[in-house]
């Protein structure tokens, strides 16, 4: 019978994969951490999860931990669970044919050199032996079979062997690779960067929620201005866009602050390559939702923040209080207010300081109706046409400060002819 092993409950990410680790090869297994989290770690940045890769089969590796969730078992990919984390266990593999350029058609199980030879990039095709401890290295022993460390310490991202062949398995590594050389700061390999340019027209064979998901890992990051860049260098825009042309510039993705929502980043970028706003938002979004897959409540936004720009750049400042406050209290508007600070930053000033004024008013900008619907109902009025308009001009009193109570929005109703 096999006796399960586990870690302490407070255990970390890092020490849960390498108990995962020591219990595979007790067991006679070989076992790594791989990918993304040993880059991270060379590179002194925090790994967001740990993978491990084994010669473990995936029954084997459910067989040994009491924890685990076999989603992907086909491709040898099995979860590992305990408490609330959770770690991607993975049998050394190789991959047959893509024919749906996503996923391979079949996989066989190997050995460590030939599962590195599978991967993407050089510096995701590393292996570290967290047992195999030394003074030299005290977090463990890498191990390479793909030049990663060389590349690692050039700061170059480039294509484990034929970048053509890594690209045609999957186009989406085009957009990674965009994403992967911003957010550390590397350079792409010439040859990789040729490669993805040969490829760039192919993207329109991936999912547009493949690329959507890849985009907005883009721009949640603060590199995401670099990303941009990278992606019009490699021509990749257009296919990802339809925009006419690539080298759109990403001057105002630069300048925004690092953490934003995706919906200001999806702003500023339609800004930066040249596309229509103001009364042509809705076209933009609605284009830029079929592209990326947008959700409803992403597309809203960024046609709220394109159609908001143009007002604040055009006419805001010099409207009614009441009519202000409306428009500040739009979905969309703190992020169109944020674009337009780094894209005329003088008049981003006078914006930002008006708001000022408004919240310091009383009941500041949103406040909640003194008088609603209900209360209309009750004094026997019906909705409709003259119902909501007189809701809305109770409400632009309350938001101009001529009312301040219920009893003097009561009043103001009684004057314009709700019965008493």
């Amino acid at each position: 019978m096999t006796r399960h092993t586990h870690p302490p409950p407070d255990a970390s990410n890092r020490d849960f994969a390498e108990r995962i680790v020591r219990t595979l090869r007790d067991r006679g297994h070989t076992a790594y951490f791989a990918g993304g989290c040993v880059r991270d770690e060379l590179l002194g940045r925090d790994p967001e999860d740990y993978d491990v890769a084994t010669d473990a089969t995936p029954d084997r590796i459910a067989a040994l931990f009491p924890r685990t969730n076999e989603v992907g078992a086909h491709f040898g990919v099995v979860l590992v669970r305990h408490a609330n984390r959770t770690v991607e266990v993975a049998t050394f593999r190789t991959d047959g044919s893509y024919s749906d350029k996503r996923r391979p058609d079949s996989v066989t199980f190997s050995t460590p050199q030939e599962d590195a030879a599978r991967r993407d990039f050089t510096v995701n095709a590393l292996f570290l032996d967290p047992v195999d401890t030394s003074p030299a290295h005290p977090r463990g022993r890498i191990v390479d079979f793909v030049g990663g460390m060389e590349d690692l310490a050039r700061n170059v991202l480039r294509a484990v062997g034929d970048p053509d062949q890594r690209l045609a398995e999957d186009h989406l590594r085009a957009l990674r690779a965009a994403r992967l050389a911003a957010k550390l700061g590397f350079e792409i390999d010439p040859g990789t960067a040729a490669a993805i340019r040969r490829h760039a027209a192919e993207l329109s064979g991936v999912s547009r929620e493949r690329i959507g998901d890849e985009v907005r890992k883009m721009l949640t990051h603060p590199a995401r201005g670099r990303a941009a860049t990278w992606m019009d260098t490699l021509g990749l825009t257009a296919a990802v866009l339809g925009v006419s042309r690539d080298a759109g510039g990403a001057a105002l993705l630069h300048a925004l602050p690092a953490e934003i929502r995706p919906s200001w980043a999806l702003g500023a970028w339609a800004l930066d390559l040249g596309e229509a706003y103001g009364e042509s938002a809705a076209s933009t979004a609605a284009r830029w939702r079929e592209r990326l897959c947008l959700s409803n409540a992403e597309a809203s936004e960024l046609r709220a923040i394109l159609e908001l720009i143009s007002v604040l750049e055009q006419d805001w400042l010099r409207w009614p209080i009441a009519k202000q406050k409306r428009a500040a209290a739009r979905h969309g508007f703190d992020g169109a207010a944020a674009i337009l600070s780094v894209r005329l930053p003088a008049l981003g000033h006078e914006v930002f300081a008006r708001l000022a004024e408004l919240a310091a008013t009383p009941g500041g900008i949103s406040p909640a109706p003194l008088i609603t619907g209900d209360y209309l109902v009750s004094k026997g009025m019906k909705p409709g046409p003259a119902f909501k308009g007189l809701l809305e001009r109770l409400y632009d009193a309350q938001l101009e400060g001529a009312v301040t109570t219920p009893e003097a929005a009561r009043a103001l109703a009684e004057t314009l002819g709700v019965p008493s």
